[in-house]
């Protein structure tokens, strides 16, 4: 199945955990993933992902997180990618290592290359520095610069 539009990073589907000013658009955008009225690419391993930042970080209660995340596998949503291939890894890592970045973004990157796109739904501006791809934040700006203060209390 190609999915021309891209891939969801773990950050887009953070603020679906708990109650902060990008939920409602957080919610949105992935309701129209995971219904493919946006064929975009959502990596089974970004809900792993997402539980960790959203648990350990963010230290919201790890029971509703899973509870978000097992909501979001039990859709069987075709948008739901769960091919983590060797190859893919391998590309992630050249990527990690050519561009000094995490190999969770050089996997995006790969997986996105792989599957025929250029488009990372990210909240990770750093990401921008990639030429291969286009970094597009679905969320509006006001959204997004009242989640990162939101975070910045939070995490005080």
């Amino acid at each position: 199945m190609a999915y021309p539009e891209g891939v969801v990073d773990v950050s887009i589907i953070v603020p679906t955990c708990f109650e902060n000013p990008l939920k409602e658009s957080s919610v949105n955008f992935l309701s129209e993933v995971l219904l493919q009225k946006r064929r975009v690419a959502l990596p089974v391993t970004a809900v792993l992902g997402a539980y960790h930042i959203a648990t350990r970080y963010l230290r919201i209660p790890k029971l509703s997180v899973k509870k978000v995340m097992q909501g979001i596998l039990t859709t069987s949503s075709p948008a739901l990618y769960p091919h983590v291939t060797p190859e893919i890894v391998e590309d992630a890592l050249d990527y990690a290592a050519a561009y000094n970045i995490e190999s969770w973004d050089g996997y995006l990157i790969s997986l996105t290359k792989s599957l025929g796109s250029t488009i990372i739904y990210t909240l990770d501006t750093e990401l921008s520095k990639v030429k291969e791809i286009t970094v597009v934040n679905p969320f509006p700006q006001e959204k997004v610069k009242q989640y990162h203060q939101f975070l910045r209390k939070k995490l005080r």
